[in-house]
């Protein structure tokens, strides 16, 4: 590959997005030690497959979204590098392979650990990753972005870290998955919101362009409190762990970007507030953990 500037791979990895996939691991580990499954090995090899398939998903994307022209010069979001010719389509390409093969690599241990449930989390972890903007029906064109980014980065997320240092499952654990499932819906949701113009003129039909910017207001509100209320659902189901409760303080640190959101913000201004999200379920995933334990 050329020499391109780390700075730039940092910029086509998109770190503020990281946190989407570290926050269910910490969650999903955090469950395991209280129950006595804490497993060293499989938590970091679970932490690092998250996030190069988080990043190989957001290197996919940078590279379908300039192949099939949704991304140009009116974009709205942070810089795509493919688009803004910093990095060629064709070492793109090659830099999604490798990290998803990076992926891989950090899957063969929890493969051993975990066996058949853990190949068949990581294979279609990385096909709809591809799939999400890549083959004849993207999923983020199409309004399936939300129930994509929920299950995989809420309850899969949450159950496979779990799992494989357990072992096991348990209800609790798969409930503590919406958490973090609904904190990426709200991220998702702030970022069709800002790119629904663009959006629209690109033919994708997100939600947010299927049923409008008001829509798309109230999905981010909801999907915020319903994953901030989550603690109170595993007390009142399990009548253990009331600390994990702290994490409902997300929902104030939320209060200043709902009336921003709900005044009518759009396009670049929503940038802060996307960031912003981020670091509210990494709070949230803060927490919660350290509730849970406590």
């Amino acid at each position: 590959m050329p020499k391109i500037a780390l700075s730039t791979w940092v910029l086509a990895a998109r770190p503020k997005t990281l946190w989407a996939a570290i926050a269910p691991v910490l969650i999903g580990t955090a469950m395991a030690y209280d129950d006595g499954g804490f497993h060293l090995f499989s938590f970091l090899a679970a932490l690092m497959g998250a996030i190069f398939i988080q990043i190989g998903t957001n290197f996919a994307n940078d590279y379908f979204d300039y192949k099939s022209g949704a991304d140009d010069h009116t974009r709205l979001g942070p810089v795509r590098v493919t688009q803004a010719g910093l990095i060629s389509p064709r070492v793109m390409k090659r830099a999604t392979v490798v990290v998803f093969g990076l992926a891989m690599l950090a899957g063969i241990y929890l493969v051993y650990r975990g066996g058949v449930p853990i190949v068949i989390i990581g294979l279609t972890s990385i096909l709809w990753g591809v799939l999400y903007t890549a083959g004849p029906y993207p999923l983020g064109y199409n309004g399936l972005g939300e129930l994509f980014v929920f299950i995989y980065f809420g309850l899969v997320a949450v159950g496979g870290t779990y799992y494989v240092q357990t072992l096991t499952i348990t209800t609790p654990v798969l409930l503590a998955g919406i958490a973090p499932g609904l904190f990426s819906v709200a991220i998702l949701t702030i970022n069709n919101l800002r790119d629904i113009d663009n959006d629209r003129r690109a033919g994708k039909r997100t939600l947010a362009v299927r049923f409008g910017a008001t829509f798309a207001r109230w999905e981010y509100f909801l999907s915020m409190v319903l994953a901030s209320l989550v603690p109170v659902m595993l007390y009142l189901l399990t009548k253990e762990h009331q600390f994990a409760g702290l994490a409902v303080v997300t929902l104030v640190l939320a209060i200043p970007v709902f009336k921003k959101i709900f005044s009518g913000a759009a396009g670049r201004i929503l940038n802060n507030v996307l960031a912003f999200t981020g670091m509210i379920l990494l709070v949230y995933s803060i927490l919660f953990s350290i509730g849970w334990i406590l």
